[in-house]
């Protein structure tokens, strides 16, 4: 597993899940692997039979309590935010708590057929012999249905609408049709479905009333502080590195402070202290960019230059992330570098490394 790119949250997470396994006598949903308490002790963090158990999410724990009892009731759990609210994320630790298995994933895209959400064919087999249960291929909602597991859908909304009616019959019914076999599958307990979708994106498709109808939805916001998102960015960025080989987080908090500081300023469009309005971007500059932005940073420390983050580092994938748009961005970016960056003490030397690109 040392030799994975990234392995999945059972996989990297499983020392921690063997502990809470061992110490976790709460009542658990049939087929769950641990109890909803341990499962939310697993995102949030804690400790259990001498293990730390480090936090997967950090936020309030309401909305992670909400999502988990969401699960363990026959409603299927929405997980609605703007890009990189770390919905995702928290779909595949809430998985792995839940069922050991994170896999069970249908990815939403413009082009994800109906099969994805149902079931699709062997060809050859589906032509030598007819439509028979050895020639079916079972999608990762049937494999989830017939396991007891929880399936993922991720970027729902991405998916075209008549696509996404497949899932309602599931969502209310619990079963799946087969008319080409004149059979169904019917979901055991244990199955359910984590979905994600923002509203931000383009090309999304809206949820009809009646898809909507069969969710629970839990609407993850954007971290409330500063310190909050800079130890959201040092977590992951602690994760990332280790299969990347890059330094640790903890040696670079204070470019990560000063990116942080500049996505939440811009997002909001006022400074920290309230005093200067400024004009927003077209992008998000969610956090998962500002992730990018300083794993980036690491990756050149690391191979061209002393090991150590610098604003020079920073600044290219700082710049790249604010100025989407070539012209209008440009020009946010400009006044933002002369108005803010350029007055603030300790930061000339991002200010120079911003201005040089």
């Amino acid at each position: 597993m040392t030799e994975l790119l990234r392995p999945h949250a059972e996989q990297s997470f499983a020392e921690e899940l063997a502990a809470l396994e061992r110490v976790d006598d709460r009542p658990k949903p049939p087929r769950w692997r641990l109890s909803p308490w341990a499962v939310t002790t697993y995102v949030l963090g804690g400790e259990a039979d001498g293990v730390t158990i480090t936090p997967k999410y950090v936020g309030r724990r309401r909305l992670v309590e909400l999502a988990v009892a969401t699960l363990a009731t026959d409603r299927a759990l929405l997980l609605l935010g703007v890009p990189g609210t770390a919905k995702t994320w928290l779909s595949e630790h809430l998985a792995a708590a839940v069922s050991g298995d994170s896999t069970l994933i249908v990815q939403g895209t413009a082009g994800t057929p109906e099969e994805a959400l149902r079931y699709g064919w062997n060809y050859a087999r589906l032509l030598a012999e007819g439509p028979t249960k050895d020639a079916l291929v079972p999608g990762p909602v049937y494999r989830a249905m017939q396991d007891g597991k929880l399936a993922r859908v991720e970027e729902l909304t991405r998916i075209p609408s008549d696509v996404q009616d497949a899932l309602i019959t599931i969502l209310s019914e619990k079963a799946l049709p087969i008319p080409e076999l004149d059979d169904e599958v019917q979901a055991v307990q244990g199955f359910n479905v984590i979905a994600t979708a923002n509203d931000r994106d383009r090309g999304i498709n809206e949820l009809s009333s009646a898809m909507r109808r069969r969710f629970n939805t839990v609407v993850l916001p954007l971290p409330d502080s500063a310190d909050e998102e800079v130890e959201i960015v040092r977590l992951r960025l602690d994760s990332v590195g280790q299969a990347l080989e890059l330094p640790p987080a903890t040696s670079a908090l204070e470019e990560i402070r000063r990116v942080v500081t500049i996505f939440r300023e811009l997002r909001s469009g006022v400074t920290e202290d309230g005093r200067t309005k400024l004009k927003s971007p077209s992008g998000t500059l969610s956090t998962a960019e500002a992730i990018s932005v300083v794993t980036n940073g690491l990756a050149l420390a690391t191979h061209f230059g002393d090991g150590e983050l610098s604003a020079e580092d920073v600044a290219g994938g700082l710049t790249g992330a604010v100025v989407q748009d070539p012209v209008a961005d440009k020009v946010v970016w400009q006044e933002y570098l002369e108005a803010v960056v350029r007055e603030r003490d300790g930061w000339g030397a991002l200010y120079r490394a911003c201005r040089a690109l």
